[in-house]
């Protein structure tokens, strides 16, 4: 499969720093970084405009980077509880999803979209879970998250159990 060599506007985990010129399939370039603006096609014309922005572009990512210090100096290492129903053996009654987490954080009174919320997985089962919450390509937050049948047993687990990796 061919690739498309484009031109990054921002960091992009595993992928590049702002000015990389990255080779990146078709898909992934038409579907997500060109869309969000992240990248640009590397063209003549667009290699001309990124160095002539060059400093502007830069300077926009280190204030943003610096309000998501900000932000993450606020947060500190913050703790959550959902309560959910769940067996007696723990299984959860559906599960619990980066957009119930972000939702959770959110009345908390941070600005968290379900997109910034590192879960590999919906969680099942209940638990404490310890979660990285992405506010910057280069600034995440730990959360840690205690998924529970009621308010009491999620601080019972939070103070007893140590936290497992979701």
């Amino acid at each position: 499969m061919e690739h498309v060599k484009v031109i990054l506007l921002q960091r992009v985990s595993k992928l590049g720093v702002i000015g990389d010129v990255v080779n990146v399939k078709p898909g992934f370039a038409r579907n997500y970084l060109l869309p969000k603006k992240i990248a640009l096609r590397a063209t003549q014309a667009n290699m001309k405009y990124f160095e002539e922005q060059r400093a502007r572009i830069e300077a926009e990512n280190e204030a943003t980077k610096a309000a998501a210090q900000q932000t993450a100096e606020k947060m500190g290492n913050i703790a959550i509880t959902l309560v959910r129903q769940a067996s007696e053996k723990g299984q959860l009654y559906g599960s619990v999803t980066a957009r119930d987490i972000a939702a959770a954080i959110r009345e908390l009174g941070y600005k968290v979209s379900a997109g910034q919320v590192c879960l590999n997985a919906p969680i099942k089962v209940l638990g404490v879970y310890d979660l990285n919450v992405d506010l910057h390509p280069e600034v995440s937050v730990a959360v840690k998250l205690s998924v529970a049948k009621s308010e009491e047993e999620a601080q019972q687990q939070i103070s007893d159990t140590p936290a497992e990796n979701a």
